[in-house]
């Protein structure tokens, strides 16, 4: 509860309250906030007893969406509601100890490495200058004798400048390696910095946000009232609500098998990857993850109706209207009660001679001598008082006066009085339209009102300043970079997975993730699964043993497709992708190789004729499949086996009697890659093997063949 400095003015009052974040439901792209502030009003004054109260809500981050901000009453004085929420974005210059240590470090470092930049940039060009000492002769006049060579000099000039640069090579290799730590060392803040929570302040200029609530006590029960003391009626609990970007999520499991083969020994825990930059840590607030989009569009379908007659043009609706006539005279009274500042000097009409001095100079006015007045603009015959002009600014001339004098042909001669440009020929202009106004005037969120010392724009709704709106418009777009973050592996779109509906889930307590951009794996709920694990092995194709878990999804929700971590007695196994269940549905979940679970087939064929002189080759196929169970409990085995189809009708395909006996599948078999799952001829046996039994599957059937065809690569083709 925060009691802030109360300002009155007229009949407002305002307070600024600290405010907690309670609750966040984080959807397919954004979440929504929910944020609770406490305060106490201030008494009503006698003069005043309905008057409104403002209430400056803190801590609500930059990136927010205006026209998702809403606020509420939770609790206070019968009567009080919230009657309009704006959002106020301030920006003030933060002290060295309202930054963060890292940011500090950062600005050392940097200035650390600016000053090594310097100082080798100074030791190269000394380098530079010393080695560009030379020893200049001079220049001999004619008939001067040859000179004597200084090789001493010389010398002593070589050594010099060596020793010199040696030194500076020195100097300058040593700045150098400290340069190339230095910008380490700042490499390696920026990235910690960017990596770090997004809800620190890591600039200078300190940007903010605010919800501005107006609340009405028009209905206040008076003081004293019932028993009841002044101040617990003044005690007000405020929520606000907003919608953010920068947040996503997607389920992950954890499936959790004891490994002794019952029909109930699995657990399947829901978590959830989130990741978020919204500019504020989650502290220990109460999470949702809903499967919703919050961008997408809710509004009415408008049905057209069908005519049949001629084309007409449909009125659209503009969604906005002129400003009133009259709307400077509303700000009469400001003009005259504000001292008007210093004139500005006022900008020579087109036309006037230099030198001429109008009525409002000082000293008597000197009469000011005709100028031609500029040229009419286009179009300008269509709009009354401007088809033609006269003086500096007076009304036209009459269509019945004479016609005046066109400009004399000589360059240096005055013109006449009253003497007029001749109008060129311009084209025709189409015919005016309506006014219509820009795109950013019908975002109604994003008007202002521009105040009285704004000439010309006073009284009149405008876009956001260009400068606020890019600030937020940079905010936000660092807060949807977690849109491109690689998702774990098999994870699924929440929106793709969830298909036609909607599902919340809420954590089973408060959690805390910070705005880092990153991944954060936090617990969700465990949900009541029935599982029951079987084995399954297609020994025609590969003679291994696959593990596999029936699950049911026995909640009151649907589950959503992602990966799943399964752990048999505590031991990890693998991630395997589980798909989305709904309420009630069964699925087949595979848990890897089985190696104490062994298979063997072998299958015999012999060949015979039958029928009228032999006309008819018979195929006899018989499959026998061995099962061992090497496991200290029983087992389900699932042994897929496949009966050829014939396309043909004179080739039949008749089925021997199997022991034990196959049946085929009353539903499609699970594939896991996406496909119908139907498979033509299919045959299952389902087994139970108790430990260490071992035991013999036979089945078999015959392909009938005649006369005058055979399989494609001949009869023998298994």
């Amino acid at each position: 509860m925060t009691d802030g400095t109360v300002a009155e003015g007229g009949a407002e009052t305002a307070l600024c309250a600290e405010s907690v974040l309670e609750s966040v439901v984080v959807h397919a792209v954004g979440a929504v906030c929910a944020r609770r502030a406490r305060c106490v009003l201030p008494p009503r004054p006698p003069s005043a007893p309905g008057a409104a109260v403002r209430v400056r809500v803190e801590g609500l981050p930059i990136a927010l969406y205006d026209h998702s901000l809403r606020g509420r009453v939770v609790s206070g004085p019968p009567g009080l509601r919230v009657t309009d929420v704006r959002v106020a974005r301030t920006a003030a210059p933060r002290r060295d100890d309202g930054l963060p240590r890292l940011r500090l470090d950062l600005e050392e470092a940097e200035a650390r490495r600016d000053g090594l930049r310097e100082r080798r940039d100074r030791l190269a060009a000394e380098v530079a200058e010393v080695a560009a000492l030379r020893a200049v002769p001079p220049q001999p006049r004619r008939g001067d004798p040859p000179r004597w060579a200084p090789v001493e000099s010389l010398l002593a000039l070589a050594n010099f400048v060596d020793g010199r640069l040696a030194l500076l090579h020195e100097r300058l290799r040593a700045v150098e390696d400290e340069l190339r730590g230095a910008e380490h060392d700042v490499d390696v803040l920026v990235h910690r910095l960017e990596a770090a929570s997004s809800a620190l302040p890591a600039a200078r200029a300190g940007e903010s946000a605010a919800a501005v609530l107006t609340l009405d006590r028009a209905g206040d029960v008076p003081p004293h009232a019932e028993g009841r003391d002044e101040r617990d009626l003044a005690e007000v609990e405020l929520e606000v609500g907003y919608h953010v970007p920068g947040a996503t999520w997607s389920p992950v499991y954890q499936l959790r098998l004891d490994g002794t083969g019952a029909g109930s020994g699995g657990t399947l825990v829901l978590r959830a990857c989130v990741a978020q930059r919204t500019g504020e840590d989650w502290t220990g607030v109460r999470l949702g993850l809903s499967t919703a989009d919050l961008l997408r569009r809710t509004d009415v379908p408008r049905l057209r109706s069908l005519r049949i007659g001629r084309r007409q043009e449909e009125p659209s609706s503009r969604g906005w209207r002129e400003p009133p006539p009259g709307l400077e005279e509303l700000f009469a009274g400001y003009d005259a009660a504000v001292a008007p500042g210093p004139r500005l000097p006022r900008a020579r009409p087109e036309g006037r001679p230099r030198g001429a001095v109008g009525a409002g100079a000082a000293g008597a006015p000197l009469p000011a001598s005709p100028a031609p007045p500029p040229l009419p603009r286009a179009g300008a015959a269509a709009h009354g008082p401007e088809r033609g002009f006269s003086g500096y600014g007076a009304p036209a001339a009459p269509a019945a006066a004479a016609p005046a004098p066109l400009l004399p042909a000589s360059p240096g001669a005055p013109p006449p009085a009253g003497a007029v440009f001749p109008s060129p020929q311009l084209p025709p202009q189409p015919p005016s339209q309506p006014p219509g106004p820009s795109g950013d005037l019908l975002d109604y969120s994003g008007l202002t009102l521009a105040g009285p010392d704004e000439p010309g724009h006073r009284g009149r709704l405008r876009p956001a300043p260009a400068g606020q709106g890019a600030v937020v418009a940079e905010y936000r777009r660092r807060a949807e970079s977690v849109a491109r973050l690689e998702r774990p592996s098999h994870a699924v779109d929440v929106r793709r997975a969830a298909g036609s509906f909607h599902h919340r889930y809420d954590t089973a307590a408060p959690v805390d993730v910070a705005a880092d951009g990153a991944w954060h794996t936090v617990p969700v709920c465990e949900v009541p699964m029935e599982t029951v694990p079987e084995y399954v092995c297609v020994p025609s194709v590969d003679q291994t043993v696959y593990g596999t878990v029936l699950l049911t999804n026995a909640s009151r929700h649907a589950l959503l497709a992602g990966p799943a971590d399964v752990t048999v007695d505590g031991d990890f196994v693998l991630t395997a992708p589980l798909p989305t269940l709904a309420p009630g549905e069964r699925r087949r979940v595979g848990i890897g190789a089985v190696e104490s679970v062994r298979v063997a087939r072998r299958t015999h064929l012999r060949e015979s004729a039958a029928g009228l002189r032999g006309g008819t080759t018979v195929l006899d196929h018989t499959v026998e499949v061995e099962l061992a169970n090497r496991l200290a409990h029983r087992v389900t085995v699932e042994v897929r086996e496949r009966v050829p189809v014939s396309t043909d009708k004179d080739v039949r395909i008749e089925e021997h009697r199997a022991e034990p006996p196959w049946t085929a599948p009353g539903e499609p078999l699970d594939d896991q890659d996406g496909g119908d799952g139907h498979v033509r001829g299919a045959r299952i046996w389902r087994v139970e093997l108790e430990p260490g039994r071992t035991t013999v599957l036979r089945g078999g059937y015959e392909v009938r063949i005649p006369a005058g065809k055979a399989l494609v690569g001949g009869n023998r083709r298994d």
